[in-house]
């Protein structure tokens, strides 16, 4: 069930939230856990169980740690619960992906003529999210960063919790663990919880749905061919990836936003996922903006224990290049993803070696730079596979293969007003205008008279209004809703 999908807007929902306010406060956990897990099985069925099993080991491995915490054997509970999440998500997410290497290598080397294709593990939705979490939960409990939970239910509710399951961002049990037993919903944190997710389902259904057609046209999905490379102009390519680059942003945020707001709506307060990456000075400062529950679980829980940047520099640097391809490997099965999180690597490893210094003293070429090295690296994001996005990168350079007989499209077969609109649009807020306007509001709400300032609160709140129907007329009026997520 997606959060931009009718169920969830107009039955799920309202529901849960009606009983919410309506059950004793100290069965609201217990309805959250059963809501989830309908939430989980609506789309996943019998892999709910995988789910299930996550819960129980790691609930027994929080309290075994809390047992034996004093004794050599603790570190021995941590060794087997990494041992078991990762075994988990190794067999469900790389499963295929290793047996095809296998039979490469052993065609290859002539051990094998032929080599069985066999893709029968079916990889569940979320699963990379509530694995982290797990391991995060008992690791902080090792770490006393984090009570131990012996209430099986509340721990259930914190990996199942449906705003944050399927999408993130990977919430740490040291954040929410005294949310778990006690929070309050007002109705300012109500109304602000309901703005940010109406303001999530507009970035959604407004801009990343309507720029994910031309994407998926232009780059295929694993249903749909995309254009072939001797079909492509420059022109056609680059307009592909820059409604990627719209799209994956608008659409992750978008989910950020939502899972933000509806813990807000439910008395939990997540931490921020996104703060505009595309405005960054440098690539370092980009991965302290995108996706920051996914960047700092990976410093905290693999940079800093491999020694992160307290030893010699080469160490250093072999660090962040270990924690990037994981990092490239954590969001897909495929050699792309793995160029991608290298390709981020180097460039950080780069910038530390002096470049970071040299290119924040250049104002405009610097955002130049990271919007640059940001798309191409998408190239390797999106693409279906590795060979995939170096035709597309020779052809947006302009050295795409000319075959004898075949016409390239023109960009006017893809760009037309509504397209060049939302990509306008998408440029414009994904810089901090927003926001910036809206201090701006407060500050003047807290300067002058209520009565004065009617017309802008009535104002901003017709703009959210149309805001939700708007979306919610785009949901009714297209089947085209796609969750990227899937590939991860």
């Amino acid at each position: 069930m997606l959060f931009s999908s009718p169920e969830f807007l107009f039955l799920f929902l309202p529901v849960v939230l009606g009983l919410y306010f309506v059950v004793r406060t100290g069965l609201r956990n217990l309805l959250l856990l059963v809501a989830s897990l309908f939430f989980y099985a609506y789309g996943e069925k019998a892999i709910v169980l995988i789910m299930l099993a996550s819960i129980a080991a790691n609930w027994c491995f929080g309290l075994m740690v809390e047992r034996t915490r004093e004794r050599p054997s603790a570190k021995l509970v941590i060794a087997l619960a990494v041992t078991f999440n990762l075994g988990l998500l190794i067999f469900w997410k790389y499963a295929n992906f290793l047996w095809d290497q296998i039979g490469a290598a052993c065609t290859g080397m002539g051990i094998a003529e032929s080599w069985p294709r066999i893709q029968v593990i079916h990889l569940p939705i979320g699963i990379s999210f509530f694995t982290f979490q797990a391991m995060c939960y008992v690791i902080d409990v090792y770490r006393r960063e984090g009570p131990v939970q012996r209430n099986p239910i509340n721990f259930a509710v914190y990996i199942a919790l449906f705003p944050q399951l399927i999408a993130g961002p990977i919430v740490r049990y040291r954040d929410i663990a005294a949310q778990l037993l006690n929070r309050v919903v007002d109705r300012e944190g109500f109304a602000y919880g309901a703005r940010r997710f109406v303001i999530g389902l507009g970035k959604k259904m407004l801009v990343a749905n309507v720029v994910a057609e031309t994407a998926d046209g232009i780059f295929g999905t694993a249903a749909q061919a995309g254009l072939a490379a001797e079909q492509m102009s420059p022109a056609v390519a680059w307009l592909g990836l820059v409604c990627y680059t719209l799209q994956i942003y608008f659409d992750f945020s978008a989910y950020s936003d939502m899972a933000i707001g509806l813990g807000r709506m439910l008395g939990f307060r997540f931490l921020e996922n996104f703060r505009f990456p595309y405005v960054a000075t440098s690539i370092t400062d980009f991965w302290r903006r995108w996706h920051i529950s996914l960047s700092t679980w990976f410093r905290d829980y693999l940079y800093i224990p491999l020694g992160g940047s307290r030893k010699s520099r080469i160490t250093t640097l072999r660090n962040l290049v270990i924690v990037f391809f994981l990092c490239g490997l954590w969001h897909g099965a495929a050699w792309s993803f793995v160029v991608w999180g290298l390709f981020h690597g180097v460039f950080l490893v780069i910038e530390r070696l002096g470049l970071k210094k040299l290119i924040e003293r250049l104002r405009v070429v610097r955002h130049v730079y990271v919007m640059l090295v940001a798309m191409v690296g998408w190239v390797f994001f999106r693409a279906l596979t590795l060979g995939q996005a170096v035709e597309y990168l020779r052809v947006m350079v302009g050295l795409g293969p000319v075959e004898e007989g075949v016409a390239r499209e023109h960009l006017a077969l893809f760009l037309d007003p509504l397209l060049a609109t939302v990509i306008l649009v998408g440029c414009v807020f994904s810089t901090p205008l927003l926001p910036r306007l809206t201090e701006a509001f407060v500050a003047l709400r807290r300067r002058e008279p209520a009565p004065r300032l009617g017309f802008l609160v009535w104002g901003s709140l017709a703009l959210l209004v149309a805001l939700g129907l708007l979306s919610a007329m785009q949901l009714a009026s297209s089947s085209y809703n796609p969750f990227i997520y899937f590939r991860f």
